[in-house]
């Protein structure tokens, strides 16, 4: 037999790579299930009070808590037989385990990655909107366009020719200027180039680099002690540890965003999913990991993401539900 931790742990399909996120949906979890245990609040408070974090994350996982369409999602999903209450904050009534996990999932997509967002608008100079793309010309004459959910900063001061990627993706098609390297940043990587077009994309795990024509140069950050050099075709991905091998990309299914259209070819329909959830505004939830693992194929264009997320549910046997906010579950 199974004990309650193993339960809430195998019903979970969501794992936050941050481990103090991680840490703090477990407290939220455990203390649900045992609200009189004195010993468990006891350690609980300890945790919290190891670190400023902790409790400020744990607070936001709370507040989020509350949320209607959390208990909305929570009662649409939970059909495991038994007496399954909706999700509550833990000053409220116990709740089933498996539907706690449940909701703490939808929890984490909707809210707890949307706080450093506001961060990031007040450093940008500009940003597009998600589902939106904005070309802009740049001071020396480049053109950069900015895929869905992306900001800049710019700093094109006494002849400086750099662009910060704070977020999202980015294709520069850069005017030749031997004298003014065009430098472009990512959170793990500076990419320098004297004129050519290449894409960056960057979140909290990597930047990818791709490089459509020309030749560039990319710096592995911090400590700027690897570099690696592309041609056209090639593309190179830079982490917190390293820079990764370099390697030959089909540029036209790389970049076909930059003509309004996502390409891909036998990838797992949770990897898609990830890719077209960055075009569509709401959280996509697939709550059947076998769903998740088939292999897709398809050429669709990102005007109607969520179009495209039932086609490509339907061709996999999954049905969709559509929950207050937009959320979209695939079970």
């Amino acid at each position: 037999m199974t004990n309650d931790r193993t339960q809430v742990r195998d019903a979970e399909t969501y794992m936050h790579a941050d481990p103090v996120t991680d840490a703090a949906l477990d407290w939220l979890l455990r203390l649900q299930s045992s609200p009189a245990d004195d010993a468990e609040r006891a350690r609980f408070e300890q945790w919290r009070g190891q670190n400023p974090r902790h409790a400020e994350t744990y607070s936001r996982l709370v507040i989020l808590g509350a949320m209607p369409e959390l208990e909305a999602a929570t009662q649409q999903l939970a059909r495991q037989g038994g007496e399954i209450l909706p999700f509550r904050a833990p000053a409220r009534p116990r709740v089933g385990l498996w539907a706690g996990a449940i909701a703490a999932t939808i929890l984490l997509a909707v809210g707890i990655q949307q706080y450093p967002g506001l961060m990031i608008g007040w450093q940008a100079d500009y940003h597009t909107a998600t589902g939106s793309k904005q070309v802009l010309d740049l001071p020396d004459g480049s053109r950069m366009t900015l895929n869905t959910a992306s900001a800049v900063a710019l700093d094109f001061d006494n002849g400086r020719r750099s662009v910060r990627l704070l977020q999202g993706e980015a294709f520069f098609d850069v005017v030749p200027d031997a004298a003014h390297p065009f430098k472009v940043a990512g959170h793990f990587s500076e990419v320098e180039v004297k004129g050519t077009g290449f894409s960056v994309r960057t979140d909290d795990q990597q930047d990818l680099v791709v490089l459509q024509h020309g030749a560039v140069q990319v710096v592995h950050l911090p400590d700027r002690a690897s570099t690696a050099h592309l041609d056209p075709g090639q593309s190179i991905s830079a982490t917190a540890s390293s820079l990764s091998p370099v390697l030959s990309v089909n540029t036209e299914n790389a970049l076909a965003w930059l003509e309004g259209r996502i390409v891909f070819t036998e990838r797992q329909l949770s990897s898609v999913l990830d890719e077209i959830g960055r075009y569509y505004p709401s959280p996509v939830i697939i709550a059947n990991n076998r769903i998740g693992q088939m292999l897709v194929s398809g050429n669709y264009r990102l005007t109607d993401p969520e179009g495209t997320i039932r086609s490509l549910a339907s061709a996999a046997g999954a049905t969709v539900s559509r929950l207050p906010g937009g959320i979209l579950i695939l079970q």
